[in-house]
């Protein structure tokens, strides 16, 4: 009986966890492209506005609380991946092969700088200048509608990362 009871236990307690998880606030998500014959990937977690708009990329918006502030790691939890099987400009900056980290400087939300970091496999919040390969900047549009979840996109040699009322470009192109 004490065995029975034990087990009983343990069953509601795991299915009570098992119901609060739901599905993760900042899923992960991947763009592909292939440029020059090479694979071009970026892999990043997606957060969501929900309900923020006009309070995410002002100074006392949600991305200034980060410690990176105002460099942003371009996405939620572990900073944002960029893997190249070829050299590649980006805006003004050469990229070679290889892997690296996406950061975005929103010091003026309505022209964003991205970085390109040598350092990889930090958390989001980890960001070191020095590890900087190089920064261009982007061109900056306001999307149609809202972006409820921020999305990045590689389309007819354009690099584009959008969330909220925001949407940043650069060039991009195998060299």
């Amino acid at each position: 009986m004490k065995r029975l009871l034990v087990c009983t236990g343990l069953l509601a307690i795991a299915a009570t966890l098992s119901a609060q998880q739901g599905p993760p606030k900042s899923p992960s998500a991947t763009e592909s492209a292939t440029l020059g014959g090479k694979a071009v990937t970026i892999t990043y977690n997606a957060p969501a506005v929900k309900g923020r708009a006009g309070h995410i990329f002002a100074k006392d918006g949600l991305l200034g609380h980060d410690p990176t502030y105002p460099v942003w790691r371009a996405g939620a939890n572990q900073a944002t991946k960029l893997h190249t099987d070829a050299t590649l400009m980006l805006g003004e900056l050469m990229v070679p092969k290889g892997d690296y980290t996406l950061y975005v400087d929103v010091t003026d939300a309505d022209n964003w700088v991205l970085i390109v970091s040598k350092q990889t496999g930090q958390w989001g919040t980890v960001y070191d200048k020095a590890q900087d390969l190089g920064r261009t900047k982007m061109t900056m549009s306001k999307p149609s509608a809202l972006v409820e979840n921020l999305k990045y996109t590689i389309a007819a040699g354009t690099l584009t990362l959008a969330w909220e009322n925001h949407a940043g470009s650069v060039a991009i192109m195998a060299h």
